[in-house]
């Protein structure tokens, strides 16, 4: 989150912690169902759809050097199985941990001077979030969780058996299902005799009339 930015207060990932104050050890718990937003979870996937209710439950800490914001965020995410492509549905729990720094802090909480700010290393403050005019926005963090948490290759269940390889029916729908397995070694030998038998039969067929007849005197 870039420094001094405006964060909205009606957007439902957007905290205050005004009541909360800035005195270290002060706590505050809050729980709040939000609409999912748009593409949380691992795309064409699985992932929370958006609009999706997601339960929170936070836990805000003030410390030195900011809020420290610990949670647990639960939805259910939708999906594809990855071995029958069957839809699936899944209970997702993430569990979060974040520091959101005040910007006139250091990381030991003292107050920073204009050298040190002028001194300050840019790409420090850019994995750094911040409360800003009192607010932090929990959304980098919820994506994070979410994340983490779902599967990389989500299954309907654990012993799916998938596919068949050969013709694509669902084996979980069909046990039995199976086909005649040809051994390939036998194959080209059954290839090679059916094409002599045709030759035979071509050679039977192409004979002169009489032929067999001379053949008996």
């Amino acid at each position: 989150m870039a420094l001094n930015a405006r964060l909205d207060h009606r957007n439902p990932l957007v905290f205050d912690t005004h009541e909360l104050g800035r005195r270290p050890g002060a706590l505050q718990r809050l729980n709040r169902t939000i609409d999912a937003p748009k593409d949380l979870g691992l795309k064409d996937v699985i992932e929370v759809p958006e609009g999706a209710p997601v339960e929170l439950e936070l836990r805000l800490e003030s410390v030195m050097e900011g809020v420290l914001v610990t949670g647990t965020a639960r939805a259910q995410a939708e999906g594809e199985c990855v071995r029958c492509l069957e839809p699936l549905q899944l209970d997702v729990e993430a569990d979060f941990q974040e520091m959101f720094s005040y910007p006139e802090a250091d990381e030991r909480g003292r107050a920073k001077s204009r050298s040190d700010e002028d001194a300050a290393d840019d790409e420090d403050d850019e994995d750094r979030l911040f409360v800003e005019d009192g607010l932090f926005d929990l959304e980098p963090v919820l994506r994070d969780a979410v994340v983490l948490a779902l599967p990389m290759q989500p299954v309907c269940q654990e012993d799916c058996p998938g596919l068949c390889a050969e013709c694509g029916v669902r084996l979980a729908d069909d046990p039995d299902h199976h086909h005649d397995a040809v051994d390939i070694r036998w194959a080209a030998l059954q290839g090679l005799a059916g094409s002599l038998e045709d030759g035979e039969k071509d050679e039977m067929s192409g004979a002169e009339p009489g032929v067999d007849e001379k053949q008996e005197k």
